[in-house]
């Protein structure tokens, strides 16, 4: 036993080896908790699962931390049906004490087995239906619904008892014993079950004696014709004809009778109450088929969803493996003095995919080589200009004007424009011809520019 203050172990003594705290009153609560669950043990091995759980709650009250008691408890609750409340313990008790724990086990077995668990779903349902149609007073649709409960849960000790007691409100007595046997067999002593049991055995009525018949004693008269004795009730009566077609007409109408009052209702009844079962299983069936189709789906969407983060995981890497690439060929390039090949193997670098030591090579190189590459490319660009290839001009000084705007004074601007403007594109031209007016006004090229804006808006 540990203190419940510092987590030592505690001796025979009544206080704290190490902290010193009284811990009189915890060992006795252990204990209590300790008696409470060996007693629900003992219980639960008899099956005694109603007297059970409640020794094991009564454990709980005292001691919350009680793996085992919280366990046992699951179990009972499994036992009887009822596999809400067991998962709910076994939950609460894998938090608790997440290692070692065999809890962790229970849980893996019911979840990993869908069908185990759109089973408990549906049986809860069910139930929670039967119970809507006791308040509305539809007994018999309570019945079929408690059926389909216990055929999918047998176990479910509320159920049977439920459905005893629609049976001893019927009066159908044999019934209701035969499902209090199977509560009894799932819950030896549960103090319902064996309530309904006594008030069954208060409302049977056993014959003792069978209903003596009397017998009707005819009194007979005899006379003679000729040599011939014949003998005759004192009571016989010849029919005559009429009188035979009066009582063929009166059974005639009292089989009407009978046919339209007792029979034609009572059929018209079974047939009602038999629509009303289809139905009924029409909708469970329609029900669960939609229960699956939904579960489907969401297994289908969660399908593309992995397929989709597995494409997108897929570009990622490709692109990262790319940069990585064109990094160590700008990194090659740069060595050897070529920094034109660095440049253009550095642009198609991203540098959100390099990490650690790589980021840091990069952002020194980059600084390097745009140095060295924009001068190359602005020469480059700039003889292409004075040699009147203009579309090289352009591609040139625009990769310049990209990278940095502020390039050798703003000349880079000023030839690009000017390149744009030689090679038939005004649209273009006029762009940066307004960037070089409004970066460095009072400037020459500035008032260059503007020239050359006011021509082009006036063509």
């Amino acid at each position: 036993m540990e203190c419940y203050n510092c987590g030592a172990e505690l001796t025979k003594e009544d206080f704290c080896p190490d902290c010193g705290i009284d811990v009189s009153v915890y060992k006795k609560i252990i204990r209590t908790a300790n008696l409470c669950y060996n007693e629900g043990l003992a219980r639960a091995s008899i099956r005694d699962l109603t007297g059970a759980a409640e020794y094991l709650k009564a454990c709980l009250r005292y001691n919350k931390n009680h793996k085992e008691a919280r366990n046992l408890l699951g179990l009972i609750y499994f036992e009887m049906g009822e596999t809400v409340e067991a998962l709910s313990q076994w939950v609460i008790s894998k938090n608790l004490h997440p290692r070692d724990n065999i809890a962790a086990r229970y849980l893996d077995e019911v979840q990993k087995n869908p069908a185990k668990l759109e089973a408990v779903n549906l049986t809860i349902k069910k139930y929670n239906q039967a119970l809507t149609y006791c308040r509305q007073n539809s007994c018999d649709l309570a019945v079929i619904q408690l059926k389909k409960v216990l055929s999918l849960n047998p176990k479910l000790v509320k159920g049977h008892q439920l459905l005893a007691l629609l049976y001893i409100q019927d009066k159908k007595y044999d019934l209701a014993k035969k499902e209090l046997r199977l509560a009894g067999k799932v819950d030896a002593n549960n103090l319902t079950t064996l309530r309904y049991l006594k008030e069954i055995a208060n409302h049977a009525h056993v014959e003792t004696e069978p209903a003596k018949k009397a017998e009707k004693k005819e009194k007979v008269r005899a006379y003679q014709s000729g040599n011939d004795t014949i003998i005759q009730p004192t009571q016989f009566k010849d029919n005559t004809a009429s009188q035979t077609v009066i009582n063929i007409v009166i059974g005639l109408v009292i089989g009407i009778l009978i046919t339209c009052f007792l029979v034609v209702p009572s059929v018209r009844q079974k047939v009602k109450s038999d629509v009303n079962s289809e139905v009924i299983e029409a909708n469970d069936t329609i029900s669960t088929k939609n229960q699956t189709i939904e579960s489907l789906q969401g297994q289908i969407e969660d399908l593309n969803s992995q397929l989709e983060e597995a494409k997108n995981s897929s570009t990622e890497t490709t692109d990262k493996i790319t940069s990585y690439q064109q990094f160590l060929n700008a990194y090659v390039a740069f060595s050897q003095g070529d920094v034109d090949t660095a440049g253009t193997a550095i642009e198609s670098v991203n540098p959100d995919y390099l990490e650690g030591e790589a980021r840091t090579a990069y952002d020194t190189i980059k600084g390097q080589i745009d140095a060295q590459y924009l001068q190359s490319v602005y020469a480059e660009g700039e003889k292409a200009y004075n040699s009147g290839d203009y579309k090289t001009a352009v591609e040139d000084l625009r990769k310049v004007v990209d990278t940095d705007e502020t390039f050798a004074d703003g000349d880079a601007v000023y030839f690009l424009a000017q390149s744009y403007r030689k090679n038939g594109d005004n649209e273009n031209a006029k762009i940066y011809y307004q960037k070089m007016v409004d970066q460095y006004p009072g400037t020459k090229r500035a008032a260059n520019s503007q020239n050359y804006l006011n021509e082009l808006n006036a063509q």
